[in-house]
């Protein structure tokens, strides 16, 4: 009787003991909606219709590349579900986008999801609801501003400072310019343009001589080309999304103005915009880079461009792996990749925050010498550019790299 109480009280204890450490080890693993043993949602928006439909390749990269590290086992052993949504560049939709999303797919977290006007109807929703709006793809400033809004991070360098760097290059190598600017009348453009006055600062009456702006929804840009070239402008700050920047450069050609031309960063893409636009017509256009271009031959024979190409080749065949917005959509999501790792079993929104504001990495297709960095209190990730020429068939670098 004794020995059967014996054991009877053993096994008690075993079972105690097992149930006692049951909750330390499901402890170890964190879940909020969107996370599970098995999957991870990623919910994204990008026009692949409409008027900047050019930037759906981002999306269509993205998905490649989650495609790739499914096909290698996922994330600490989870699937990536990425769940991208058309919102036409209508901010309109992407509100609605972005609740279908959140709400009835549950998703993590957004990510990449582009347009500047985009993201800004969204940002107070997101950062309500304590969902990560993580790497934006647009240069806003207001992405860098953890503590108005702790739930949404920026990834590519500031508008604000890449209109400055074109304000200063003029100041320093045109002095007595006259500056034409057209811009996109949105967020998107007056953010690029605030960069741009802040260069000049107390020239910029001295240097602007005229602005013009042009709405989304508008067939062309022709008419504003010629009150360009009618202003006397010698120089042209061109703060265009791909259709129409290819529409100005070619305008400027048939109407036979042919100013110094400084082209946003966001469209230097030499597939959507520079080979549409005529390549002779872009010659001499001066923009700004972070990233590797592909058709660059200093780049040609490394590494990381050959890890790139055979990315391309296999995961995202009909993608043209010239063009840089590939190129963005790959190290974007290289960069969610390395957040969600470090993530490890605590998947939890707060985590994702924590981890992205802790990176210090350098990606494979960064321009060498620029690398990515973030903390606590610093919600831009990419804070430096390198000044490029197009020479008629390439961007050749030229000077030093800008920023901080």
């Amino acid at each position: 009787m004794r020995l059967s109480i014996a054991r009877g009280l053993g096994a008690a204890l075993a079972t105690f003991s097992l149930l006692a450490l049951a909750p330390a080890a499901q402890a170890q693993k964190k879940y909020d909606t969107g996370a599970s043993d098995t999957e991870i949602k990623v919910g994204n928006f990008v026009p692949y219709s409409g008027p900047a439909s050019a930037y759906g390749t981002i999306g269509k990269t993205h998905a490649a590349y989650f495609a790739k590290l499914n096909a290698e086992g996922g994330i600490n052993g989870r699937k990536i579900t990425y769940l991208s949504a058309d919102d036409a560049y209508n901010p309109a939709q992407s509100v609605e986008q972005t609740r279908k999303l959140v709400e009835r797919d549950g998703v993590l977290l957004m990510f990449g999801a582009l347009g500047t006007s985009h993201n800004q109807a969204v940002q107070r929703y997101m950062n309500q609801r304590k969902v990560p709006q993580l790497f934006v793809s647009t240069g806003a400033t207001r992405w860098g501003d953890p503590k108005t809004f702790p739930w949404t991070m920026g990834w590519q360098p500031t508008y604000q400072l890449e209109g400055a760097l074109f304000a200063r290059h003029i100041m320093a190598n045109r002095p007595n310019a006259k500056v034409g600017i057209l811009m996109q009348n949105d967020d998107f453009g007056k953010d690029y343009l605030k960069g741009v006055m802040d260069g000049f600062g107390d020239k910029a009456k001295q240097f602007v001589v005229s602005q013009q702006t042009y709405e989304v929804t508008d067939p062309t840009v022709d008419s504003q080309m010629v009150a360009l070239k009618g202003s006397g402008a010698d120089t042209f700050i061109n703060i265009t999304t791909p259709k129409f920047a290819a529409q100005s450069i070619r305008k400027a050609a048939d109407i036979g103005w042919k100013p110094a031309h400084y082209l946003v960063s966001v469209s230097l893409s030499i597939s959507s915009v520079i080979k549409p636009a005529g390549a002779d017509n872009a010659q001499g256009i001066i923009t700004a880079t972070y990233l590797r271009e592909p058709s660059d031959p200093g780049n040609q024979g490394t590494r990381e461009l050959a890890d790139y190409l055979a990315f391309m080749k296999q995961y995202y065949p009909a993608g043209d792996p010239n063009d840089s917005l590939n190129v963005i959509g790959y190290s974007q999501a290289q960069t969610l990749a390395e957040v969600l790792r470090r993530c490890g079993d605590d998947l939890t929104r707060a985590n994702v925050m924590k981890q992205a504001a802790s990176l210090k990495m350098a990606l494979p297709m960064l321009y060498p010498g620029i690398t990515l960095s973030t903390g606590a209190d610093d919600f831009f990730p990419i804070k430096k550019m390198q000044p490029v020429r197009f020479d008629g068939t390439r961007y050749v670098p030229f000077g030093e790299l800008l920023g901080s």
